[in-house]
């Protein structure tokens, strides 16, 4: 079985509910995992947007939430969790889950889990610094893509 990611509140390449962005609650959707290799130690998920700031024009891709050192036990996170891992930096320089709040356009939302063969261990990590970090450790990737535009 290979490594999965899944929302029970979105299908992949499908809208992300409101209540997931500025527009909402702006809380972590719910997410499922399973198929994490036996011989994972922990697992690191990452969640962005490469569209920013227009996605007619991207120039940059801006994170929104960083986990890591998630038990390789982990099969879900609840929505608005709190996750039992370690949480980094996203680009609005908080150690939480930021929601989509696009300026123009539908913007696309990567959620990507990583099975990787060992423990991160620094907190407070930004996604460029965890990638670094994951280099030669990842055992499996799995990825989740939602798309979303600010309502008017």
């Amino acid at each position: 079985m290979s490594l999965t990611l899944r929302s029970p509140k979105f299908a992949d390449r499908a809208e992300l509910p409101p209540e997931y962005t500025a527009d909402g609650k702006d809380v972590s959707p719910p997410l499922t995992f399973a198929g994490v290799p036996a011989a994972a130690k922990s697992l690191a998920l990452i969640v962005d947007d490469p569209d920013a700031p227009d996605p007619a024009a991207p120039k940059m891709t801006w994170v929104h939430w960083v986990v890591y050192d998630l038990p390789p036990t982990t099969t879900a996170l609840a929505e608005a969790a709190k996750p039992p891992g370690l949480v980094g930096k996203n680009d609005w320089k908080k150690e939480s889950y930021g929601g989509p709040h696009p300026p123009i356009g539908r913007h696309r939302y990567f959620f990507k889990l990583y099975a990787l063969d060992t423990m991160i261990g620094k907190p407070g990590l930004t996604k460029k610094q965890l990638e670094q970090a994951m280099e030669g450790h990842v055992l499996a990737h799995a990825e989740l893509v939602g798309t979303y535009q600010m309502k008017k």
